[in-house]
Protein backbone atom coordinates (compact mmCIF):
# COMPACT_ATOMS: atom_id res chain seq x y z
CA UNK A 1 0.00 0.00 0.00
CA UNK A 2 1.16 3.77 -1.31
CA UNK A 3 2.00 6.08 1.29
CA UNK A 4 0.28 8.99 1.18
CA UNK A 5 0.94 12.35 1.03
CA UNK A 6 4.54 11.67 2.75
CA UNK A 7 7.94 12.95 1.07
CA UNK A 8 11.26 11.65 1.37
CA UNK A 9 14.05 13.98 0.79
CA UNK A 10 18.17 12.69 0.45
CA UNK A 11 20.75 14.69 0.82
CA UNK A 12 24.66 13.27 -0.75
CA UNK A 13 25.58 11.13 1.89
CA UNK A 14 23.50 8.04 1.06
CA UNK A 15 21.12 8.36 -2.30
CA UNK A 16 21.19 4.42 -2.99
CA UNK A 17 19.21 3.69 0.23
CA UNK A 18 16.87 6.72 0.18
CA UNK A 19 15.98 5.11 -3.65
CA UNK A 20 15.25 1.39 -1.95
CA UNK A 21 12.94 3.31 1.16
CA UNK A 22 11.58 4.91 -1.55
CA UNK A 23 10.78 1.78 -3.60
CA UNK A 24 9.92 0.34 -0.27
CA UNK A 25 7.19 2.64 0.53
CA UNK A 26 5.64 3.02 -3.21
CA UNK A 27 6.38 7.23 -3.07
CA UNK A 28 8.60 8.76 -5.49
CA UNK A 29 11.99 10.26 -3.58
CA UNK A 30 11.21 14.20 -3.68
CA UNK A 31 12.89 16.56 -5.80
CA UNK A 32 15.90 19.05 -3.72
CA UNK A 33 18.73 20.23 -5.10
CA UNK A 34 21.93 20.01 -2.65
CA UNK A 35 25.39 22.14 -3.64
CA UNK A 36 27.89 23.71 -2.64
CA UNK A 37 29.65 27.00 -3.48
CA UNK A 38 33.08 27.13 -5.18
CA UNK A 39 33.85 28.07 -1.22
CA UNK A 40 32.37 25.23 0.35
CA UNK A 41 29.62 26.78 1.95
CA UNK A 42 26.53 23.90 1.46
CA UNK A 43 23.32 25.24 -0.29
CA UNK A 44 19.58 23.30 -0.72
CA UNK A 45 16.75 24.53 -2.92
CA UNK A 46 13.70 22.41 -3.08
CA UNK A 47 12.03 21.62 -6.20
CA UNK A 48 8.54 21.06 -5.42
CA UNK A 49 5.56 22.33 -2.85
CA UNK A 50 5.80 20.51 0.64
CA UNK A 51 3.42 22.94 2.10
CA UNK A 52 1.94 20.97 5.08
CA UNK A 53 3.19 17.61 4.40
CA UNK A 54 4.93 14.97 6.45
CA UNK A 55 8.45 15.33 5.23
CA UNK A 56 11.45 12.53 6.20
CA UNK A 57 15.18 12.99 5.43
CA UNK A 58 17.55 10.08 4.83
CA UNK A 59 20.68 11.34 5.60
CA UNK A 60 23.56 9.33 7.83
CA UNK A 61 26.19 11.27 9.28
CA UNK A 62 28.82 9.57 8.05
CA UNK A 63 32.16 10.70 6.53
CA UNK A 64 32.69 13.34 5.49
CA UNK A 65 30.94 13.56 8.79
CA UNK A 66 30.43 17.33 9.15
CA UNK A 67 29.71 17.90 5.81
CA UNK A 68 26.91 15.49 5.15
CA UNK A 69 25.75 16.85 9.02
CA UNK A 70 25.41 20.03 7.43
CA UNK A 71 23.42 18.65 4.49
CA UNK A 72 20.66 17.84 7.31
CA UNK A 73 20.54 20.42 8.82
CA UNK A 74 20.13 22.74 5.92
CA UNK A 75 17.43 20.29 4.19
CA UNK A 76 15.94 20.08 7.37
CA UNK A 77 15.86 24.07 7.70
CA UNK A 78 14.44 24.72 4.20
CA UNK A 79 11.76 22.47 4.83
CA UNK A 80 10.76 24.12 7.95
CA UNK A 81 10.47 27.39 6.07
CA UNK A 82 8.92 25.94 3.10
CA UNK A 83 6.17 24.81 5.78
CA UNK A 84 6.16 21.28 6.05
CA UNK A 85 3.60 19.64 8.52
CA UNK A 86 6.11 17.78 10.05
CA UNK A 87 10.08 16.68 9.59
CA UNK A 88 11.34 13.20 10.85
CA UNK A 89 15.54 12.84 10.30
CA UNK A 90 15.82 9.54 9.20
CA UNK A 91 19.68 9.04 10.16
CA UNK A 92 20.68 6.09 10.15
CA UNK A 93 24.43 5.81 10.87
CA UNK A 94 24.38 8.81 14.21
CA UNK A 95 27.93 10.56 13.63
CA UNK A 96 29.71 11.76 16.88
CA UNK A 97 27.73 9.16 19.11
CA UNK A 98 31.10 8.06 20.20
CA UNK A 99 31.24 11.27 21.85
CA UNK A 100 28.07 10.95 24.48
CA UNK A 101 30.33 11.60 27.77
CA UNK A 102 33.03 13.78 29.25
CA UNK A 103 35.78 11.50 29.16
CA UNK A 104 38.39 13.40 30.68
CA UNK A 105 38.65 17.04 31.75
CA UNK A 106 37.39 20.10 29.30
CA UNK A 107 36.64 17.83 26.69
CA UNK A 108 32.85 18.33 24.63
CA UNK A 109 29.70 16.00 25.10
CA UNK A 110 29.34 16.60 21.07
CA UNK A 111 26.71 13.72 20.38
CA UNK A 112 24.18 16.45 22.86
CA UNK A 113 25.72 19.31 20.79
CA UNK A 114 24.50 17.68 17.30
CA UNK A 115 20.77 16.61 19.02
CA UNK A 116 20.77 20.76 19.76
CA UNK A 117 21.22 21.30 16.58
CA UNK A 118 18.55 18.94 14.96
CA UNK A 119 16.38 20.63 17.12
CA UNK A 120 17.45 23.79 16.48
CA UNK A 121 16.92 23.30 12.53
CA UNK A 122 13.56 22.06 13.16
CA UNK A 123 13.74 18.23 13.56
CA UNK A 124 10.19 17.21 14.89
CA UNK A 125 11.28 13.39 14.96
CA UNK A 126 14.35 11.31 15.15
CA UNK A 127 14.70 7.47 14.09
CA UNK A 128 18.10 6.02 13.94
CA UNK A 129 19.41 2.64 13.82
CA UNK A 130 21.72 0.80 16.38
CA UNK A 131 22.83 4.15 18.03
CA UNK A 132 26.58 3.70 19.84
CA UNK A 133 25.10 4.62 23.09
CA UNK A 134 21.39 4.00 23.61
CA UNK A 135 21.64 6.85 26.08
CA UNK A 136 21.95 9.67 23.44
CA UNK A 137 17.95 9.49 22.88
CA UNK A 138 17.60 11.29 26.27
CA UNK A 139 19.54 14.12 24.61
CA UNK A 140 16.47 15.19 22.66
CA UNK A 141 13.82 16.41 23.96
CA UNK A 142 11.48 15.53 21.22
CA UNK A 143 10.53 11.59 20.09
CA UNK A 144 13.05 9.47 19.01
CA UNK A 145 12.91 5.84 17.78
CA UNK A 146 15.92 3.79 18.14
CA UNK A 147 15.62 0.93 15.98
CA UNK A 148 18.16 -2.39 15.85
CA UNK A 149 19.31 -4.02 12.65
CA UNK A 150 19.15 -7.59 14.51
CA UNK A 151 16.20 -8.41 12.51
CA UNK A 152 17.54 -7.36 9.01
CA UNK A 153 21.04 -9.97 10.41
CA UNK A 154 18.84 -12.67 11.76
CA UNK A 155 16.55 -13.24 8.95
CA UNK A 156 18.93 -12.22 5.95
CA UNK A 157 21.76 -13.87 6.88
CA UNK A 158 22.26 -15.85 10.52
CA UNK A 159 19.38 -17.37 10.27
CA UNK A 160 20.23 -19.12 6.87
CA UNK A 161 24.14 -20.27 7.64
CA UNK A 162 23.89 -20.70 11.44
CA UNK A 163 22.34 -22.48 13.93
CA UNK A 164 21.83 -23.37 17.78
CA UNK A 165 25.56 -24.62 17.77
CA UNK A 166 26.77 -21.14 17.05
CA UNK A 167 28.56 -19.01 19.83
CA UNK A 168 27.95 -15.28 19.65
CA UNK A 169 31.10 -13.37 20.94
CA UNK A 170 30.99 -9.90 22.38
CA UNK A 171 34.34 -7.70 20.96
CA UNK A 172 34.13 -6.28 25.09
CA UNK A 173 32.77 -5.70 27.92
CA UNK A 174 30.29 -3.12 26.62
CA UNK A 175 28.68 -5.12 23.77
CA UNK A 176 27.85 -8.09 25.84
CA UNK A 177 23.93 -6.94 26.08
CA UNK A 178 24.03 -6.80 21.98
CA UNK A 179 25.37 -9.91 21.76
CA UNK A 180 23.05 -11.75 24.22
CA UNK A 181 20.43 -10.21 22.62
CA UNK A 182 21.46 -12.18 19.28
CA UNK A 183 22.38 -15.78 21.32
CA UNK A 184 19.22 -15.13 22.79
CA UNK A 185 17.17 -15.28 19.60
CA UNK A 186 19.25 -18.21 18.01
CA UNK A 187 18.70 -19.85 21.29
CA UNK A 188 23.31 -20.36 20.93
CA UNK A 189 25.43 -19.64 23.17
CA UNK A 190 27.85 -16.69 24.35
CA UNK A 191 31.18 -15.79 24.54
CA UNK A 192 32.61 -12.47 25.84
CA UNK A 193 36.52 -11.16 25.02
CA UNK A 194 38.12 -9.30 28.44
CA UNK A 195 40.42 -7.07 26.77
CA UNK A 196 43.16 -5.25 29.08
CA UNK A 197 46.13 -3.23 28.00
CA UNK A 198 48.69 -3.57 30.79
CA UNK A 199 50.71 -0.66 30.07
CA UNK A 200 50.83 2.56 28.03
CA UNK A 201 52.41 1.46 24.47
CA UNK A 202 51.81 -2.30 24.94
CA UNK A 203 49.84 -4.61 23.33
CA UNK A 204 46.28 -5.65 24.28
CA UNK A 205 45.90 -9.05 26.33
CA UNK A 206 42.96 -10.94 25.41
CA UNK A 207 41.08 -13.09 27.47
CA UNK A 208 38.09 -15.48 26.39
CA UNK A 209 35.35 -16.54 28.54
CA UNK A 210 33.07 -18.88 27.02
CA UNK A 211 34.11 -22.07 24.95
CA UNK A 212 34.16 -22.15 21.37
CA UNK A 213 36.12 -24.96 20.59
CA UNK A 214 35.60 -26.68 17.11
CA UNK A 215 32.74 -24.19 17.10
CA UNK A 216 31.40 -21.11 14.26
CA UNK A 217 31.97 -18.11 15.91
CA UNK A 218 30.15 -14.69 14.84
CA UNK A 219 31.44 -11.38 16.76
CA UNK A 220 28.79 -9.22 16.66
CA UNK A 221 29.45 -5.27 17.49
CA UNK A 222 27.62 -1.74 16.10
CA UNK A 223 30.33 -0.24 14.24
CA UNK A 224 33.87 -1.36 12.26
CA UNK A 225 36.07 1.67 12.14
CA UNK A 226 39.44 0.74 11.54
CA UNK A 227 38.74 -2.64 12.36
CA UNK A 228 42.11 -3.28 14.60
CA UNK A 229 39.51 -4.72 18.18
CA UNK A 230 37.63 -6.55 15.35
CA UNK A 231 40.75 -8.59 13.65
CA UNK A 232 42.07 -8.73 17.03
CA UNK A 233 39.61 -10.15 18.43
CA UNK A 234 38.97 -12.64 15.91
CA UNK A 235 42.51 -13.78 15.86
CA UNK A 236 42.02 -14.70 19.99
CA UNK A 237 38.65 -16.69 19.26
CA UNK A 238 40.89 -18.65 16.28
CA UNK A 239 43.45 -19.75 18.67
CA UNK A 240 41.35 -21.07 21.25
CA UNK A 241 39.80 -23.30 18.13
CA UNK A 242 37.25 -22.37 16.83
CA UNK A 243 35.99 -23.72 13.49
CA UNK A 244 35.54 -20.45 11.98
CA UNK A 245 34.82 -17.11 13.23
CA UNK A 246 32.35 -13.82 10.82
CA UNK A 247 31.55 -10.91 12.48
CA UNK A 248 28.41 -8.62 12.19
CA UNK A 249 27.80 -4.89 12.60
CA UNK A 250 25.68 -2.54 11.74
CA UNK A 251 27.59 0.45 11.05
CA UNK A 252 30.67 -0.49 8.74
CA UNK A 253 32.63 2.81 8.89
CA UNK A 254 35.74 1.21 7.76
CA UNK A 255 37.89 4.02 7.84
CA UNK A 256 41.92 4.15 7.66
CA UNK A 257 42.96 0.55 7.05
CA UNK A 258 40.31 -1.20 7.69
CA UNK A 259 39.55 -3.19 4.78
CA UNK A 260 43.33 -4.54 3.94
CA UNK A 261 43.07 -5.74 7.97
CA UNK A 262 39.93 -7.55 7.44
CA UNK A 263 41.44 -9.08 3.60
CA UNK A 264 44.50 -9.93 6.04
CA UNK A 265 42.36 -11.35 9.04
CA UNK A 266 41.65 -14.40 10.55
CA UNK A 267 37.67 -13.48 9.29
CA UNK A 268 35.84 -15.49 7.06
CA UNK A 269 33.04 -12.97 6.44
CA UNK A 270 32.43 -9.55 7.86
CA UNK A 271 28.61 -8.80 7.71
CA UNK A 272 27.47 -4.84 7.90
CA UNK A 273 24.84 -2.83 6.76
CA UNK A 274 23.95 -0.32 3.85
CA UNK A 275 23.39 2.19 6.64
CA UNK A 276 26.38 4.02 5.38
CA UNK A 277 27.47 3.86 2.08
CA UNK A 278 29.99 1.78 1.22
CA UNK A 279 33.06 2.54 -0.45
CA UNK A 280 34.57 1.35 -3.92
CA UNK A 281 37.42 -0.12 -1.67
CA UNK A 282 34.52 -2.27 0.25
CA UNK A 283 32.88 -3.21 -2.40
CA UNK A 284 36.03 -4.48 -3.53
CA UNK A 285 37.06 -7.28 -0.98
CA UNK A 286 35.72 -10.62 -1.23
CA UNK A 287 35.06 -10.67 2.92
CA UNK A 288 32.58 -8.07 3.10
CA UNK A 289 28.83 -8.75 2.76
CA UNK A 290 26.56 -5.92 2.60
CA UNK A 291 22.86 -6.13 3.76
CA UNK A 292 19.81 -3.72 2.92
CA UNK A 293 17.89 -1.94 5.95
CA UNK A 294 15.81 -0.21 3.33
CA UNK A 295 12.32 -2.30 4.10
CA UNK A 296 13.36 -1.87 8.19
CA UNK A 297 13.59 1.72 7.96
CA UNK A 298 10.43 2.09 5.06
CA UNK A 299 8.38 0.06 7.78
CA UNK A 300 9.29 2.37 10.69
CA UNK A 301 8.70 5.07 8.53
CA UNK A 302 4.80 3.93 7.17
CA UNK A 303 4.10 3.32 10.83
CA UNK A 304 5.43 6.38 12.32
CA UNK A 305 3.29 8.18 8.83
CA UNK A 306 0.19 6.27 9.80
CA UNK A 307 0.65 6.80 13.75
CA UNK A 308 0.54 3.11 13.98
CA UNK A 309 3.06 1.21 16.54
CA UNK A 310 6.50 0.91 16.01
CA UNK A 311 7.43 -0.43 19.01
CA UNK A 312 7.49 -4.13 17.54
CA UNK A 313 10.72 -2.90 15.33
CA UNK A 314 12.73 -2.08 18.24
CA UNK A 315 13.59 -5.99 19.02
Amino acid sequence: MAVKRVCLFTGNANPELAVEIAQVLDTPLGEARVSRFSDGETFCELKENVRGLDTYVVQPTSSPVNDNLMELLILCDALRRASTASITAVIPYYGYARQDRKVAPRTPITSKLVADLLVAAGVNRVLCVDLHAGQIQGFFNIPFDHLHALPVMLDDYLKIKFDENAVFVSPDAGGVERARAYSKRMHASLAIIDKRREAANVSEVMHLIGDVEGRDCIIIDDMIDTAGTLCNAAAAVMEQGARSVVACATHGVLSGPAVQRIAESKLTEVVVTNSIAPSEEAKACSKIRVLSIARLLGEAIRRIHNSDSVSSLFV
